[in-house]
């Protein structure tokens, strides 16, 4: 059993950045961010696999950096360049299996057995 925190979220103005953490109690396979703004699908952000590998949404990259700490099971999420379509409730996730190490990716949701319990970003124009 894994237990994700996150924490990082705020209000910011377009343009802005903020950098969100998740603490997890224990290893995992691979690490994700998530979001979900009112009315719509919960979407991927990001994606980190235990040795460093990452994938990002075509809306985040140049924009988003995904990092980790392995010997501290800390995940980041900087955000930079904010826009007021990013506003969003943020979640991590985890997978601690081989299958979730293999795939990795924002598409197969169903392999991110762990999520926190999220965090709200709101930007403004």
């Amino acid at each position: 059993q894994v237990q994700l925190v996150e924490s990082g979220g705020g209000s910011v103005q377009a343009g802005g950045s903020l950098r969100l953490s998740c603490v997890s109690s224990g290893a995992t396979s691979c690490m994700g961010w998530f979001r979900q703004a009112p009315g719509k699908e919960r979407e991927g952000v990001a994606t980190i696999r235990s040795d460093g590998i990452t994938t990002f949404a075509d809306s985040v990259k140049g924009r988003f950096t995904i990092s980790q700490d392995n010997a501290k099971n800390t995940l980041w999420l900087q955000m930079n360049s904010l826009k007021p379509e990013d506003t969003a409730t943020y979640y991590c996730a985890a997978a601690t299996d081989l299958r979730g190490w293999l795939r990795c990716t924002m598409v197969a949701q169903g392999d991110y057995a762990y999520w926190g319990q999220g965090t709200q970003v709101t930007v403004s124009s």
